[in-house]
């Protein structure tokens, strides 16, 4: 029987995935290698048992102990495994740049789970590096990993993701991708792949805003270079002693938005449903792309899941509302409509004046409004089956055969979202511009701009 003694053996040995459409305009072979498969769904959990069985060995953690370390999320999902299995307690603080799924997921693993502000220096006593330093004083029998010096977390990718890569691509790979952020992952895997061939190159990820570019290239920390960004969990405002920068041939920064928007093209035309540094690790790519050769195999490290950023990358709303998203809203569709304002009619006007409005018109669907409040709606298909039903309804007051009232969404809601408001049984919707008055979209609207 093939069986598994628990959870943490399960980690590493994960798949290496050929990409077909994103990279087709390649000269060369880009491979994934996709650690969503591990059970915490993300790389760190290779390092985060590494620096368990580390600080045993060393007396570090003792049992019945508490494990406190700051992390964004995926450290803490493959500690808190590795504290399930071993009985270990867990405290985690993280910053709230960070996804609420990420908190979510830490808490439902047994993990207390402390949030503090992003947007502080690393030394400040509110920054989540000194919440932990502080947290480790202060509790007995606790002990602080600081993934970001603690030289097993590289040493973890040095026995095993280096390894893998090497074996899974016959030791043929020319090429390392992968988004700097503590330095562990691609400081271990670079290390094991320079000895097995030195002359293989690898490219660091960062991010605008990080510090960690300026410092490869100068050996300089200048704080000028850092400011906030919405990429999660690479790019630094301080350089880990993880690093080993001579094993890094190259670094590339890459924007917040086309990250994002490359995160999103993963998922959708490749299958791969990954999170926020797998779209800028391939975004890093491609803007390397014409230095790649015929021959070359790539190797781009994907390191957690989209599921920890549903709310994020993945929520069109959030997207928009940063810019990174270039979609049709119901604003749009408004302002393509220059000069042609909404037609309402009154509760007290009579179905005949209604249907003259649509005859002038050449229009459909009429909402029922009174000092700009929305009653209900008056529709073409509406009116005929009353009207057939009974010609003399004709002079009734429109608040007697009206119907029920449109939807009413945001005035940037996407177009995609409209389409599933409208139905057979109610054919718009509406929303306020910025002046407070109402719009319409109706079915023909949403056709059109589909169709432009």
């Amino acid at each position: 029987m093939n069986i598994k003694n628990n959870i943490l053996e399960t980690i590493g040995n994960t798949p290496l995935i050929k990409l077909n459409k994103i990279t087709k305009d390649f000269p060369c072979t880009v491979l994934a290698k996709v650690d969503y498969f591990n059970p915490g769904n993300s790389i760190k959990d290779r390092m985060a048992l590494k620096m368990v069985e580390v600080a045993e060995a060393e007396g570090k953690l003792k049992p019945g102990g508490t494990i406190i370390e700051c992390t964004s999320g995926n450290t803490g999902m493959g500690l808190a495994l590795a504290a399930c299995v071993k009985g270990y307690k867990c405290i985690f603080v993280t910053t709230d740049k960070q996804s609420k799924e990420k908190a979510d997921i830490l808490k439902a693993v047994g993990a207390e789970v402390i949030v503090c502000p992003t947007n502080v220096m690393p030394e400040d006593p509110k920054s989540y590096y000194s919440v932990a330093k502080r947290l480790a004083q202060e509790i007995p029998n606790s002990y602080h990993f600081n993934q970001y010096d603690n030289l097993a977390n590289r040493l973890a990718h040095f026995e095993s993701t280096g390894p893998e890569i090497w074996q899974q691509t016959d030791g043929k790979i020319t090429h390392l991708v992968c988004t700097a952020g503590t330095g562990g992952t691609i400081t271990g895997t670079a290390q094991f792949l320079k000895q097995k061939n030195s002359n293989i190159k690898i490219w660091a990820i960062d991010v605008y805003g990080s510090l960690l570019t300026h410092y490869f290239k100068t050996g300089d920390i200048d704080m000028s270079y850092v400011h906030p960004y919405i990429s999660e969990g690479f790019g630094e405002d301080f350089v880990p002693k993880n690093y080993d920068m001579s094993v890094i041939d190259h670094f590339e920064q890459v924007t917040d938005k086309d990250g994002a928007v490359m995160t999103r093209r993963i998922a959708k035309e490749e299958g791969l449903f990954c999170g926020y540094s797998a779209g800028s690790c391939l975004q890093g790519l491609m803007q390397l792309k014409n230095s790649l050769k015929k021959d070359d195999v790539v190797v781009c490290i994907f390191h957690d899941h989209g599921s920890r950023y549903v709310g994020k990358v993945y929520n069109d709303q959030w997207m928009m509302e940063r810019g990174f998203l270039d979609v049709k809203t119901f604003k749009d569709i408004v302002n393509g409509r220059v000069g042609k304002k909404l037609v309402t009619v009154a509760p007290t006007q009579t179905v005949a004046d209604a249907v003259e409005l649509m005859k002038k018109y050449d229009i459909e669907q009429i909402p029922v409004l009174k000092d700009n409040e929305l009653l209900g709606s008056i529709s073409e298909g509406g009116l005929f089956q009353k009207i057939f039903s009974n010609p003399e309804i004709k002079t009734a007051p429109l608040e007697n055969v009206m119907e029920h009232a449109f939807p009413v969404v945001d005035f940037t809601t996407p177009v995609e979202k409209l389409s599933n408001l409208i139905t057979k049984e109610n054919g718009a919707v509406l929303a306020k511009d910025e002046k407070g008055d109402y719009q319409i979209v109706t079915k023909y609207d949403v056709i059109q701009s589909l169709t432009k």
